[in-house]
């Protein structure tokens, strides 16, 4: 079942999902609390910045007239290396990891922060695996070289 469901659920949607976890870890099972104003504000930056970093990575798709669409990863034109791409393959998913964890700071509770290895899986396996077999696929071994230059996180 799962193999069905890959590249079936955008990534958003797993954004917000865990989001809402750790809102509810924090207000119901709160183990430690580690930040207070006005030092939750970091996370409000840290989530503003990373928007900031997905909406870049985002205009780079558009200005090659290829597909953003990660649920249809084999309709890419192009093969996007520039911007936040020559240091990670996949700064979009990075950035959304980046708002998760200035949302874990905004919410202070350590209990929240036990998501983001899970968010951080479950896109590899459901979302990042598929893709790069797709990439693979529709550019070869321009794909293989940038994969060989550029690490998939960071």
């Amino acid at each position: 079942m799962l193999n069905t469901l890959k590249t079936r659920i955008p990534p958003p949607v797993y954004l917000v999902l865990t989001a809402t976890l750790m809102w509810l870890l924090n207000n119901h099972l709160p183990l430690y609390h580690l930040f207070n104003l006005p030092w939750r504000y970091a996370g409000l930056v840290l989530i503003f910045l990373a928007g900031l970093s997905d909406l870049w990575s985002l205009t780079l798709f558009l200005k090659l007239h290829t597909t953003p669409n990660p649920m249809k990863p084999g309709a890419a034109t192009h093969l996007v290396t520039t911007g936040l791409y020559r240091y990670s393959r996949n700064p979009m998913y990075l950035g959304m990891s980046f708002m998760l964890f200035g949302w874990w700071i905004w919410l202070g509770s350590l209990t929240p922060v036990l998501l983001l290895p899970v968010f951080v899986f479950i896109l590899t396996k459901m979302q990042i695996e598929p893709e790069e077999e797709a990439l693979e696929a529709r550019f070869g071994e321009e794909y293989l070289n940038y994969k060989r230059r550029v690490p998939r996180w960071v």
